[in-house]
Order: structure tokens, then C-alpha cells, then sequence
């Protein structure tokens, strides 16, 4: 059986500690599927689900990007730096890399001082976000320091890139070999997880991830 698990919006909801705790917990554990769907099914404040390169997610608008943020000056070095902010344990500095593309008539959006502090109600959600992918994304023993790797994958664009889960490397080891070594009951073959980063305002941002467990 395969369990999908897509969001988009997480400047705002501070979205996928659902599709973290799936990773987690595997696929052999039903409580664990029953309570995220159980999440899932809360429409007040999940933002509309968007998969990696759909219209939702797809960054670059002419809409300015709100907040004052870092960002990366390549989607390489975004995806990176970010990836190793989460292992880190650096909830801020991950926030700060974190954007939402423009939809309809809202701006984009990226991660600010404000946004990100610690004792904001976003900075809470993104505390718990980043926390879960902590635990998925860091090798054993865990580094000080990860050396983290990207490679953009041939189909990028000047606006948008999503990279595969085994074209990012944390000292040494593809992103998708640290997560299955951190999950249980998930194998190589069942794993599927991209990250996407998107072009907010002149500079590069991670703006959506894509779960695909089965």
C-alpha cells in the first residue's frame, strides 16, 4: 500500500511533521498512518496541498516576497544549507531558508526575523517541523558540522528545482539512505522524497517537499 503525504504552505502551518512522523514510524504501523490521517483531516489550517512543481508550488512570481529573509543565491546552496540547518538542530537559521510561492492574489512568502522567532506562533510550528526532520534526517553518530551536498537535477529551471532525495548527500551518505536508516519498516525501494526550492524575490528558498512512502 502506498501512503502519500504532499504539502505545500508551511510558512504558514508550519506543514510535514505529519509526513516526517509517517517516515518515522514506517508503514507497518496503522496507529501511526491512523493518527496522521487524522491530521490530515483538520481543513482550518492545512494550506491546499500542492506537489512539487504544480502551480501551487512552482516559485519565481512577479508578487514581491514578504519578509527579510537569508535565502541562498543557487537552489544547490539553499537545499544545502537548509538540510544542514535541520540536522543541526538550528530551527531559526531553517526557517529563515524556508519560502511559499505566490498563489492568486497572495504574495510569496519567505521566513523573517519576526516570522521565525522562537516565541512566534509560527516559529513554534516550524520548532516542531524542523525538530521531527531532525530526527530522519541526521546520520549515526551525528555531526557537529554536516557536510551537506546538492546536485541540481538536469530538469531545473531559472525559477525552480526539486532534488531527489539521492542527490543530496550528508557526509558523504545520500539523503534517502539516512532516512531509511532512521525509520522502520521503510526500505530504499519504498522511499521517495524530493525537496523543492523555488526563486522568491531574487533569491533561492526550500518551498515544498514531496513524501511519497509505499
Amino acid at each position: 500500500m502506498t501512503h502519500r503525504r504532499r504539502r505545500a504552505g508551511w510558512m504558514t502551518t508550519g506543514a510535514l511533521t505529519t509526513a516526517a512522523l509517517v517516515v518515522l514510524t514506517g508503514c507497518s504501523d496503522g496507529s501511526a498512518t491512523d493518527s496522521a490521517t487524522a491530521r490530515d483531516d483538520k481543513p482550518a489550517t492545512e494550506a491546499p496541498s500542492a506537489t512539487a512543481g504544480s502551480s501551487a508550488a512552482t516559485a519565481g512570481s512577479s508578487a514581491t516576497a514578504e519578509g527579510s529573509s537569508e535565502g541562498g543565491e543557487t537552489p544547490e546552496g539553499a537545499v544545502e544549507a537548509w538540510v544542514a540547518a535541520v540536522v543541526k538542530g538550528d530551527t531559526k537559521g531553517a526557517c529563515l531558508l524556508m519560502g511559499e510561492a505566490a498563489t492568486g492574489s497572495s504574495p510569496a512568502r519567505t521566513g523573517s526575523e519576526e516570522t521565525c522567532a522562537e516565541d512566534s506562533p509560527q516559529g513554534k510550528r516550524i520548532q516542531q517541523t524542523v525538530g521531527q526532520f531532525m530526527e530522519s534526517f541526521t546520520p549515526d553518530p551525528p555531526p557537529a558540522d554536516p557536510e551537506v551536498k546538492a546536485t541540481a537535477p538536469s530538469d531545473a529551471s531559472a525559477e525552480k528545482a526539486v532534488f531527489p532525495a539521492d542527490r543530496i548527500t550528508i557526509d558523504g551518505k545520500t539523503l534517502e539512505e539516512v532516512i531509511v536508516s532512521n525509520s522502520t519498516g521503510v526500505d530504499s525501494g519504498q522511499l521517495d522524497v524530493k525537496i523543492g526550492a523555488g526563486k522568491l524575490d531574487g533569491a533561492w528558498y526550500v518551498t515544498d517537499m514531496d513524501f511519497n512512502i509505499g
